[in-house]
């Protein structure tokens, strides 16, 4: 069996369960179906090998000071994954990458919130009827209140399942650092989300 063969029929397979995968909008009618109030978001970053050139310094993620791209996913209460954006460079911020997945909008179009840290701070603009809820940030000027202090603890504690969602996900090794492109790379986070929920699901 050559080599070839065996390349073409692992990405037909990729394919196949990257389209299983759930889209957006109808995750989060699913969540609202069985009663769901939140949903958790968090962005993550996925190593990639570093390339040479100009084009892969948009790759460069500051805050992980490594190469590569990078995912927004959402859980439910539970931590069990139900979606995961496409690929995009790992300079991304969270909030950029949100907006340009138009999650506010699908939010409120079933009827959901959700949980997130202060990388998503701004997303939402509306203080009495927030969607997103993002918790306080000190300042050199402004320290926290103990009210404030124990609203951010009691969020990072609802917010935890997202990570044990991540950890999951990160279990398969191809995700130790990735060597493919970033369509591939979207396909290939989707079909590990079905897999990844069909193993936690059995």
């Amino acid at each position: 069996m050559s080599e070839s063969s065996v390349r073409r029929w692992r990405d037909e397979l990729i394919a196949l369960l990257a389209a299983q995968a759930p889209r957006l909008d109808r995750a989060l009618k699913k969540v609202a179906k069985r009663g769901g109030e939140v949903v958790l978001i968090d962005g993550t970053l996925i190593p990639t090998q570093r390339r040479t050139g100009k084009a892969d310094r948009r790759n460069y993620s500051g805050k992980h000071r490594h190469h590569g791209l990078h995912f927004l996913a959402l859980t439910d209460e539970n931590g069990r994954l139900i979606w995961i954006s496409a690929a995009r460079p790992g300079r991304t911020h969270d909030i950029t990458a949100a907006r340009r997945d138009h999650i506010l909008a699908h939010l409120r179009a079933a009827g959901l919130g959700a949980l997130a840290d202060l990388g998503f701070r701004g997303l939402e603009h509306e203080v009495c009827d927030p969607v997103v809820v993002t918790g306080f940030a000190a300042s050199r000027t402004h320290k926290l209140t103990p009210g404030q202090k124990e609203a951010n603890r009691i969020l990072a504690v609802g917010r935890a399942p997202v990570e044990h969602g991540f950890a999951h996900l990160k279990n398969w090794r191809t995700l130790n650092k990735l060597r493919t492109d970033p369509a591939r790379a979207t396909r290939l986070l989707r079909a590990l989300l079905v897999l990844t929920n069909l193993e936690v699901n059995r």
